[in-house]
């Protein structure tokens, strides 16, 4: 394959043979993996001004990862340097930029560079891609191979409440944090809380003079459980590197156990509920304040929290939980649907991102002209949550039913990533120009797949979740089960269940 040229960077016209959307966690490690096989035509597109995806964009305060830093990170790379168990945005975002200049990944990334389209094009056995950038109202690329590594979490979601737009003082979402706006003294209004609210919530809390939280469903919450990692420690994790490796060991195996809760294990679910309870009755002395946080569903149904800070926000004078629905947002006040008008001189939307709506504003058609939309009308879903049936040399990573509720979703982007070098060397050696997996092997595969997904907690928890489809109800985000049992799925390439087509002689 021939090396990125640097007028590929340049130019309108670009000319590779793998694209990569997305400089996340997965973008950088399937460039990674690229250049260590030696294949080095491809390019990473961001649409971002830096890399680093979800860990770049999300900086409100008190942003952190909620699993240990020593399993949120590459297995290829351990970091002896953690100062934290739970690592910060600004420290996994500095981890991901070390690991770009570590492996001289940086030359191969385009920043500020937005993905609109894509068409496959069966008689050339490549896809026609449109982006556009800061300096080209068009940009046009051609790559045999396209890797959404997108992910799920970087499109903000805003609720529907009549009036949010007529709100005319500052505004803004969890994710597009606007540090410009003072908060001191002011009424501030939090709409919802999620793993992101409960984070920044307690940051807020000191600084307003009057903090609204509107909740519409409690979430269970359980001890962090967070500490700083001593110079001392990280010394030794420097001279000593098998000590990453074990600790890390020691974590993932601490984690992956907790699948069985999911998986509907009434005795684990009842532990993590009593743990939950507790912290809960320590936290929160006043049992109708206690009564207005208590989930009434079962644990696990909606993604659990880890937070030490979150529950004692409520003894502060100064913050007021709200559990009625809003009715409207006015032009400087939330209306409940009790009647009573709270006036809000800020409004901060904890409200998540649309994880169960893939390529937002984006196209991609695949043969014969169909849309992934379209392909996606009754279920979004993909073989192994990898590939989908009508586009040829199409790789998602971290695509349908492959997050996690458990462990370190950075396990199922390795697992992933592994998977497709495979196929991309197995094309290689067998002269493949094009591979697709075949419509029934997605099939069965995703009746499998809903058939585990059903007994899960996930699915008959007694909630509606973030995890689910808003139209069907389906669970189309998480892998129904262990990582060790995905990992399972996707250690060797079957070419049974895929359709392929060899190169014309002489390519």
């Amino acid at each position: 394959m021939p090396e990125l040229s640097g007028n590929h960077r340049n130019s309108a016209d670009i000319s590779v043979d793998l694209l990569i959307v997305g400089a996340g966690f997965s973008g950088i490690c399937m460039g990674i993996r690229l250049l260590e096989a030696g294949m080095k035509s491809f390019l990473v597109i961001e649409k971002s001004d830096d890399l680093g995806g979800t860990w770049y964009e999300n900086r409100y305060p008190g942003c952190a990862c909620d699993v240990p830093a020593h399993l949120y990170s590459f297995s290829f790379e351990r970091n002896p340097g953690w100062t934290r168990m739970f690592a910060s945005q600004q420290e996994i975002w500095q981890y991901l930029k070390s690991c770009v200049q570590r492996y001289g990944l940086a030359p191969y990334i385009r920043f500020n560079t937005c993905f609109h389209e894509a068409a496959w094009n069966e008689s050339a056995g490549q896809w026609r891609i449109s982006a556009s950038d800061n300096s080209l109202d068009n940009l046009s690329i051609r790559a045999r191979v396209l890797i959404s590594g997108m992910g799920a979490l970087h499109v903000p979601n805003y609720p529907e409440i009549p009036g949010i737009e007529r709100f005319s003082e500052p505004s803004f979402h969890s994710a597009t944090w606007r540090s410009d706006v003072d908060l001191s003294g002011k009424t501030v209004a939090v709409v919802g809380t999620g793993a992101s609210s409960i984070q920044f919530i307690p940051h807020v809390a000191p600084r307003a003079g009057k903090l609204y939280v509107f909740q519409r469903t409690p979430p269970w919450i359980v001890p962090r459980l967070d500490f700083g990692i001593s110079e001392k420690w990280r010394e030794r994790f420097r001279r000593v590197p098998s000590l990453t490796w074990a600790i890390r060991q020691f974590l993932f195996f601490s984690l992956e156990w907790r699948v069985l809760n999911f998986l509907g294990d009434r005795v684990v679910r009842e532990y993590f509920e009593r743990i939950a309870r507790r912290h809960l009755e320590r936290s929160v002395s006043d049992p109708k304040l206690r009564a207005a946080l208590t989930p009434r569903y079962q644990i696990g149904c909606k993604r659990i929290l880890l937070s030490d800070d979150f529950y004692p926000v409520f003894k502060r004078r100064n913050v007021e939980l709200v559990t009625d629905r809003i009715a409207e947002v006015r032009e400087r006040s939330v209306v409940t649907q009790d009647g009573i008008e709270r006036p809000v001189d800020v409004l901060i939307y904890g409200t998540g991102f649309h994880v169960t709506d893939q390529f937002i504003g984006m196209k991609l058609f695949g043969r014969g002209g169909i849309e992934i939309h379209d392909a996606w009308r009754k279920r979004m879903s993909a073989y192994l949550g990898v590939t989908v049936s009508g586009f040829p040399n199409f790789f998602m990573l971290l695509g349908p039913n492959t997050g996690l509720g458990h462990n370190s979703v950075v396990l199922m982007i390795e697992a992933q990533v592994g998977y497709v070098m495979r196929c991309l060397r197995l094309m290689r050696q067998r002269n493949i120009s094009a591979m697709e997996v075949r419509a029934e092997s997605q099939q069965h595969f995703v009746a499998n797949l809903h058939d585990h997904m059903a007994r899960t907690v996930w699915q008959s928890g007694g909630c509606r979740s973030w995890y689910q489809d808003t139209h069907t109800g389906e669970n189309t985000t998480l892998w129904p089960g262990s990582v060790i049992g995905y990992r399972r799925n996707v250690c060797s390439v079957s070419l049974s269940e895929y359709d392929l087509r060899p190169a014309p002689p002489g390519h």
